[in-house]
């Protein structure tokens, strides 16, 4: 969905890729269509016509010419732009055997989906002082259909079966009888839905048809059209690709903006039968690999068939893994994503089994509806009721706060959990405010009480190389580790549980350790920083227990790490969330920078390489993959020039996790040859740690093979007991930085955790490199195949939670806002000590994404937000008639009511 901001823009574009091609002669245009309601009020149908689309691009009335909405300032949006593309084995089909039913489909798809575009239109509601949105079901749009896609300079066009639906800002409001102009706010969020549904629905008539479909990553494609084929007919594709691989553009908008800047010259036109030829001509070149199996239709087979609900369990497993309260039609893309492939279950059969099913719960937030499920509710539940159930149940370990080497917060914090009577305390600390310090001091005076200090974290980087390595507290092991070891669970009784970065953990772990708290009559202490990066997994346990239990916080907010005042103020902004405040006072600071779109790299490299060679401890920081790894190739080519890294390289084999789900991994055609798994318990037939690659043939009778050739069926079913990762390549240097991707043991069997940063050293013989921690001085010796290590000068937010520098480089431009929020502009903002700096082609629009809080919503808050208060009052009522039961038929007494 591309925005058109002009009058003019929208008749050049009509101009230039609408009504016609530049690529071939009419024996192949398809004339473009009036569609909508709103069209056949104002009277425009059947084929477009220049005066007409120029007309609404003006904002008139196509027939009378008078002004259409009443409101008519310049530079108004004129429409968007709603593109619908075909997987490429469609276009191949459709090319190659004249089959107009594929036509047919394709058309009836893009209406289908146009029409639920249509049904969602809204205005805005201004008039006597009102502030909100009217539905209207009314658009007007102008349906472009081609055939090619744009040739690549010194190639013809490839077959691409598209259609452009240019949708006019302009809708009738039937409560104010007057044409307005759209609301397409809730539009452009849904727009992943749409898609959903348009490839669901067009991969169902397709199969209607007689084709096989065949899932993928992100569509589908038919069965029999070979792979050659496809990457052949894909040479505009290549091309964009390789530009924005260059440009570091990964955002859809973007894409489609490099799309139309990339876009080849005009040639002599061809007509269809001419490029046919030449297509044919081209597969022939492929011999056999090509040109066999491009058929009319499957042959014979028995559709694997699925039901609705089958469906709607996936889209659960798939969604409420990672959150707490997913969008209604989040969870129906998801559905309907998975049901491609598959027979026997429609959209309209999945909608259907998604609204009748109990175990979800609905609110209707605003203009959306949003979800949650019971059983996600009951355990949200759980964890706060055994919260509550601490209150006053702890003897306290000091009668009276003891003498501390620490003053204002940090002082006033400690004594909070000295003199707690309550089993469960939060101290939430924002970053750089001296947490640690306070650790120490507190951790030191509870043992002067008698009681032993069990140190914990989520991550292993958290717990035993920050914790054990770096601030010497000897027993700090994971969560993880903890709750699953029984032996280590007996040492609680009676004692401390500290747990640090607390604010990372999900609901389940943190009901884990509430719950051997309770078991073990342990003191727990919950110490982290809310608004910084949460769990993957579900629930921002913390934060939601200090907001809805009612769990007492000490809050420390002076902060230490920042050395100057105005750069520390505007941390300060960040961490209590008045993003707008602290951007502003970065901005007045200088540390924001505007960079040019084009070279967006060409500062930060200089900036930085300037600071790493005045001795400066320096870290760059970016939301995404894509974004770094752009970043790091234009960083390594400067500090090769520089001298700074040797010129010698190597090339290494890097593993990165695919970040499959639980539901994602029990799909077997998400599965691709040349990917690999990692088992991180026992399953039979494969050690814990092993590393296997995966050989998929058919997406049904998958191996897995290792490095001795040794070959398995893969225990698909086995979902948390392995990691999916795929393969990359990086090019190392002596004197590179690299970070460990997943905990790993080196050739030495020496442990290195994830997130720890180390230097190459020396690129050793026969594919081994070795590297050092500049933190502990430990070396490790890592093999150049098969390494969990990746590029480490710029590292992702994430990653870079818990380090502290002195200068920061934040590469931030438009093409990473999507994963932008307040919580990846604090912690990147407060890594450094002396200096951010901030790169961005987009100052405006980073401010705005920055404000997204980016807090997942618990389910609870859901329906209390909501003042479904009699949702959690049932659900209640419900357990405690059912634990009563229970208690009746055992003999045990009632406990009394809190």
């Amino acid at each position: 969905m591309v925005q058109s901001q002009s009058a003019g823009h929208a008749k050049a574009y009509f101009n230039d890729a609408l009504s016609k091609s530049d690529y071939y002669v009419n024996d192949q245009e398809l004339a473009g269509q009036w569609q909508g309601r709103l069209a056949d009020r104002l009277g425009v149908d059947g084929v477009i016509s220049k005066e007409a689309f120029f007309a609404l691009c003006e904002n008139k009335h196509p027939a009378t010419g008078e002004s259409l909405t009443p409101r008519n300032v310049e530079n108004r949006t004129t429409g968007y732009d709603i593109n619908f593309h075909c997987p490429k084995s469609v276009s191949v089909m459709h090319a190659m055997t004249n089959d107009g039913e594929i036509l047919e489909a394709f058309e009836k798809s893009v209406y289908a989906t146009m029409q639920l575009i249509e049904a969602d239109s809204k205005t805005r509601v201004r008039k006597d002082g009102a502030d909100s949105d009217r539905e209207t079901k009314e658009l007007a749009w102008a349906n472009f259909v081609h055939q090619t896609a744009r040739p690549v300079d010194g190639s013809l066009p490839d077959p691409h079966l598209h259609s452009h639906c240019f949708v006019f800002n302009a809708t009738w409001d039937e409560q104010e009888k007057v044409v307005k102009a759209a609301q397409f706010r809730d539009i452009k969020r849904d727009m992943p839905y749409y898609q959903s549904v348009f490839q669901k629905t067009l991969a169902d008539n397709l199969a209607d048809l007689g084709y096989g479909i065949r899932k993928t990553a992100k569509s589908f494609e038919i069965e029999n059209v070979p792979q050659q084929v496809l990457d052949l007919f894909s040479k505009r594709t290549d091309e964009i690709g390789r530009v924005a691989k260059d440009k570091g553009i990964t955002d859809a908008k973007e894409l489609s903006e490099l799309g139309a800047r990339t876009r080849a010259k005009k040639q002599k036109g061809h007509t269809m039968d001419e490029l046919k030829d030449e297509w044919r001509s081209q597969i022939e070149k492929l011999g056999d690999n090509g040109h066999a199996g491009i058929v009319r239709h499957a042959p014979a087979r028995n559709l694997e068939k699925v039901s609705a609900i089958e469906c709607v369990d996936y889209a659960l497993l798939h969604c409420f893994e990672r959150s707490s309260v997913m969008s209604e039609r989040r969870l129906l893309e998801s559905a309907y994503r998975y049901s491609m492939g598959k027979s026997g279950a429609t959209s309209e059969d999945i909608k259907l089994a998604f609204e009748n099913d109990d175990r979800i719960v609905k609110v209707v937030e605003k203009d959306r509806t949003v979800c949650t499920t019971r059983e996600v509710l009951t355990e949200e539940k759980k964890m706060i009721d055994l919260a509550i159930e601490g209150f006053g149940q702890m003897k306290p370990l000091y009668d009276a706060a003891p003498e501390l080497n620490l003053d204002g917060q940090q002082k006033s914090a400690v004594d909070h959990i000295l003199t707690t009577r309550d089993r469960v305390s939060i101290i939430r600390g924002a970053a750089g405010t001296g947490k640690t310090t306070l650790m120490k001091e507190a951790v030191a005076k509870i043992k002067d009480a008698g009681k032993d200090v069990f140190v914990v974290a989520p991550t292993a980087q958290a717990a035993r190389g920050i914790l054990k390595e770096q601030e010497k507290f000897d027993n700090a092991q994971t969560v993880a580790k903890l709750l699953t070891d029984h032996a280590l669970q007996t040492q609680l009784k009676g004692q401390v549980l500290w747990v640090d970065e607390a604010g990372m953990l999900g609901t389940k772990d943190m009901l884990g350790l509430l719950s051997l708290a309770k078991m073990h009559n342990a003191q727990l202490i919950l110490g982290g920083d809310t608004r910084q990066h949460a769990s993957v997994v579900r629930g921002d346990a913390m934060r939601v227990l200090s907001t809805v239990s009612g769990i007492r916080s000490a809050e420390v907010t002076k902060i230490y790490r920042q050395q100057t005042e105005g750069y520390r103020s505007a941390v300060e902004d960040l961490s209590n969330g008045h993003v707008l405040e602290g951007f502003q006072k970065l901005d007045e600071l200088k540390f924001i920078k505007t960079v040019d779109a084009m070279n967006p790299n060409g500062q930060i490299v200089k900036d930085y390489l300037q600071a790493i060679t005045s001795g400066k401890k320096c870290l760059i920081v970016s939301p995404t993959h894509a974004q770094g790894d752009a970043v790091t190739a234009a960083v390594r080519q400067e500090l090769q020039a520089a001298g700074l890294i040797g010129n010698k390289e190597i090339k290494a084999e890097r593993l990165r996790s695919v970040g499959f789900t639980e539901a994602e991994k029990g799909d077997t055609r998400n599965f691709q040859s040349g990917q690999f798994v990692k088992f991180s318990q026992n399953v039979a037939g494969f050690g814990i740690g092993s590393l296997w690659e995966i050989k998929c043939p058919n997406h049904k009778d998958i191996l897995l093979v290792n490095s001795q050739g040794e070959s398995k069926p893969f225990p698909v079913v086995d979902a948390k007991k392995y990691e999916v990762y795929e393969k990359g390549t990086i090019l190392l240097a002596k004197g590179d930085k690299v970070l460990v991707n997943t905990g790993m043991t080196d050739l030495d069997n020496k442990r290195m955790e994830n997130g720890t940063m180390l230097e190459v050293i020396s690129l050793a013989e026969k594919g081994v490199i070795k590297l050092r921690n500049p933190m502990s001085k430990r070396t490790h010796r890592v093999s150049t195949h098969l390494s969990y290590i990746d590029n480490g000068h710029c590292v992702t937010s994430q990653a870079s939670q818990g380090k502290t520098v002195e200068e920061v480089f934040i590469y931030q431009p438009a093409a990473t806002f999507p994963a932008t929020d307040s919580k990846q502009f604090y912690v990147s903002v407060s890594r450094a000590k002396h200096q951010a700096h901030i790169y961005t082609d987009d100052k405006e629009l980073l401010l705005e994404y920055a404000q997204d809080l980016g807090e997942r919503q618990s389910a609870i808050e859901m329906l209390l937000d909501n003042k479904m208060h009699q949702e959690v009052v049932m659900l209640m009522q419900r357990e405690k008639e059912q634990e009563q039961e229970i208690e009746i038929k055992t003999g045990k007494d009632h406990e009394p009511d809190r």
